[in-house]
């Protein structure tokens, strides 16, 4: 698992210094996810699994907020369905405003195991490239891509999904959310 990751990760990497890193980071989520799936591991936290395309800003901010706003109460992950290198610096930016530090996450693969482990997959422009397992809630949330977009816009599009992601809280969790 971790060999593969690496591999994975290799494949769109720009910069290597933490490649190795990195890796064993997607291989723990993703043996974590595994272990789930079948079994070994339980959790009365719901699982959720945020996809866009380059799992460089929207699904990053919605994993962020979500995980954020739930302290905990929520297992939350992101993905893209073909990652980019790093995370879009507006959506940095725009999530450090609100003492969210996005600096330690980077752009990850969807992987089955991942997806087999959610309980809701959230999906944001790349329906068509999640695979779809019974059981599992998937949402897709219209919402404009950060990419090439000034800071004033990518706010704009941060806010939007702040308030999806406190609405999808109160349904999960039944109004618990204690963060700000």
């Amino acid at each position: 698992m971790v060999t593969e990751s690496y591999t994975t990760l290799n494949a769109t990497a720009r910069v290597h210094t933490y490649l190795a890193t990195l890796a064993t980071r997607l291989a723990h989520e993703r043996l974590t996810a595994t272990a789930k799936n079948q079994g070994d591991l339980v959790s009365a936290a719901p699982e959720v699994l945020f996809v866009c395309v380059h799992n460089a800003g929207r699904s990053q901010m919605a994993a962020a907020l979500l995980a954020h706003r739930a302290q905990g109460t929520v297992t939350v992950r992101s993905a893209g369905s073909a990652p980019a290198e790093t995370i879009n610096p507006a959506v940095v930016t725009a999530m450090d405003e609100i003492g969210l530090d996005l600096t330690e996450e980077f752009p990850k693969p969807l992987t089955y195991e991942s997806v087999e482990a959610a309980d809701v997959v959230i999906t944001m422009g790349c329906g068509d490239a999640c695979p779809v397992f019974p059981g599992k809630r998937y949402l897709d949330w219209h919402l404009d891509d950060p990419a090439g977009q000034p800071l004033k816009t990518v706010r704009v599009i941060r806010d939007d999904i702040d308030t999806r992601v406190q609405q999808l809280l109160t349904e999960l969790v039944g109004g618990k959310e204690t963060t700000q």
